[in-house]
């Protein structure tokens, strides 16, 4: 009598519809489930590893490699791994559940892209195991978690369910087993499996084997591509390992590889990507460059580069560190500091270079130009080098321009770079904060970043002339010019929104719009406060500047109805909400907006 639990389940949602995609819409290029599946052995080989820094006993063993076993007579394909293995739990968090890019995506994305192009898909969704169903109608994942003596059997047909009993391996790992489908037959030729893997994964440096006539034979050389001269590497082998890496789909938009020699040396190939990735790298901070130990993978938080350079993935092999280095050693020795200003160096030598080609170096600066910012805040001593990398929108340039490009437009007598900072850079340009600079031709830096609210502070300067937002600058348009005196009126209406600004005053920055706001000049700009605010982060309150224009013909009206002290409050309120309208805000109190509005449109009609 069988008394094993059978455990029945049922998949995630939408996981039997992304099953159906796979097997049907990458039908031609079935192969890359093979890539798949000894790329996830790989890498629970390297999760094992990393946990052994911490826990000696899980070190996997000296010989680990993954196994291609293929038996033609019972139709079976294993791929075996001496990994980190899987819980209970994990196998069903793993592989019950749809990948995180979602199906509706996937089958959007499969609908534009190249047939060439599709074997990338399955990587960039991380919906790599399931790829087995293309060859299997039949897959079981036997798994044992290292450090744990329970081992469990999952295994489904592909069909919206799937089944968890408990089961026996001897040491940790996983096995998966695909019971082939009879036209998938091909997979069951080693010299076939082996044509494969040299294809896809021969720069893995685990040993890979696929057992023929009853041996394991090699079937990838393990040459780490990192440790291979520039010119013995092809642009093909480095894209198939820059997909790998960071499970990429596109090509790398710039590829560095050398090696250092002398008092230290070490090998890097490091990678900026062509395009942002599908979870944003925004949502962590830490840059993941991994650093290997005379070829064995480490750890990938070595903190080789800093947070601004975050979205640069590669490796760094070393011979200067033992093997056994503890996450303490790494964070106190002197020879990663040595390689991490070597790094820093490289990459930011290579955007230099390529900011010469501005088209191609646009392309970049959209897809990571926030994150370099940040650099600028927080590392000084970088700070220098970062600033001329920048690139904006400008109220008078179309497309990107620099500090240098702007410095070399500047009006005779101007020692300023004026900047302004919200939240669509589309919006900034129609802004009245720009109208007073626009009517002088003075050229405006438009920042639309959320990191654009804190930066230009730390650099306050660039070769020598001083950032200043335009929301702190009124009085730069004004100098020298006579401006109408409407003195009662500000007053009057200062009086009427005491509790709510901390001036009223007139301005000469502003030619069509009757009102704007200003920042009091003791605190953050506008769009800091704003940032702040929207973001729930407490700060001193700070109350705006309502800055008037004399010369705009409702300003001129009111300052003649002066004697009408609720028309003049009731003015004061609306045009005080309307400048926070202009800004992006919300007035303080909408539905009150709404009736002086209401009343002063009906007035104007009656």
């Amino acid at each position: 009598m069988n008394d094993t639990v059978v455990e029945q389940h049922s998949f995630g949602a939408e996981v039997g519809r992304l099953l159906d995609l796979v097997v049907h819409s990458l039908y031609s290029e079935r192969e890359i489930f093979l890539r798949e599946l000894v790329a996830n052995a790989a890498d629970a080989v390297d999760r094992r590893r990393f946990e052994a820094l911490t826990d000696a006993s899980l070190a996997p063993p000296p010989d680990a490699k993954i196994r291609v076993v293929p038996d033609k007579q019972g139709s079976t394909l294993l791929i075996s791994d001496d990994g980190i293995g899987m819980t209970r739990q994990e196998m069903i968090d793993n592989l019950g559940t749809i990948a995180r890019s979602g199906t509706r995506v996937f089958a959007q994305t499969l609908a534009t892209t190249k047939p060439e192009d599709r074997p990338n898909l399955i990587g960039q969704f991380g919906v790599g195991f399931y790829s087995a169903f293309m060859v299997a109608d039949r897959v079981e994942v036997t798994s044992r978690k290292a450090g744990g003596e329970q081992a469990f059997t999952w295994a489904s047909e592909g069909a919206g369910q799937f089944t968890l009993t408990p089961a026996t391996r001897e040491q940790p790992g996983t096995d998966i087993v695909l019971h082939m489908k009879s036209d998938a037959s091909e997979y069951l030729e080693p010299v076939r499996l082996e044509t494969v893997i040299r294809k896809w994964a021969d720069h893995i440096t685990l040993p890979i084997t696929v057992a023929q006539d009853g041996k394991d034979q090699p079937a990838n050389e393990g040459t780490a591509l990192w440790r291979k001269a520039r010119s013995e590497t092809t642009e093909q082998s480095y894209k198939e390992f820059y997909r790998h890496l960071g499970h990429f789909f596109d090509e790398p938009w710039a590829t560095l590889h050398w090696r250092a020699e002398g008092t230290l040396e070490y090998f890097c190939l490091l990678f900026i990507p062509g395009m942002k990735p599908f979870d944003p790298v925004d949502n962590d901070r830490d840059a993941h460059v991994r650093l290997h130990v005379r070829r064995m993978f480490i750890t990938d938080k070595a903190e080789l580069l800093p947070h601004w350079l975050r979205f640069v993935s590669g490796v760094v092999d070393t011979e200067d560190l033992p093997l056994n280095v503890s996450r303490e050693m790494l964070q106190t020795t002197p020879v990663l500091a040595r390689i991490r200003k070597a790094l820093i160096g490289r990459v930011m030598a290579e955007l230099k270079t390529r900011t010469k080609e501005s088209e191609d170096y646009n392309k970049f600066w959209e897809n990571f130009g926030a994150i370099l910012k940040e650099g600028v805040w927080e590392d000084a001593e970088h700070r220098p080098e970062i600033a001329p990398l920048l690139r904006f929108k400008s109220s008078t340039q179309d497309g990107w321009t620099s500090l240098p490009d702007y410095i070399s437009r500047m009006q005779d007598g101007q020692d300023t770079i004026y900047y302004l900072s919200g939240e669509q850079a589309d919006a900034l340009k129609t802004s009245p904060q720009l109208e007073g600079f626009r009517a002088k031709g003075i050229e405006v830096l438009l920042m639309a970043d959320s990191i654009d609210s804190f930066w230009p502070e730390r650099l306050d300067t660039y070769e020598g002339k001083k950032l200043r937002s335009v929301t702190q600058a009124a009085e730069d348009l004004g100098k020298g010019e006579d401006q109408p005196d409407i003195s009662p009126l500000l007053a009057a209406m200062k009086s009427a929104l005491d509790s709510k600004v901390s001036d009223v005053r007139s301005t000469a920055r502003l030619t069509d719009s009757a009102v704007v706001l200003a920042s009091d000049g003791r605190g953050p700009d506008l769009a800091m406060q704003r940032l702040m605010r929207r973001a729930g982060r407490a700060m001193m309150p700070s109350k705006p500047v309502l800055e008037i224009n004399p010369r705009h013909k409702l300003i001129e009206a009111l300052s003649a109805k002066l004697d009408n002290t609720t028309l003049i409050a009731e003015a004061s309120e609306t045009l005080l909400d309307l400048a926070q309208v202009q800004e992006g805000d919300l007035p303080a109190d909408a539905a009150a907006f709404a009736r002086r509005v209401t009343t002063l449109l009906a007035g104007s009609l009656g």
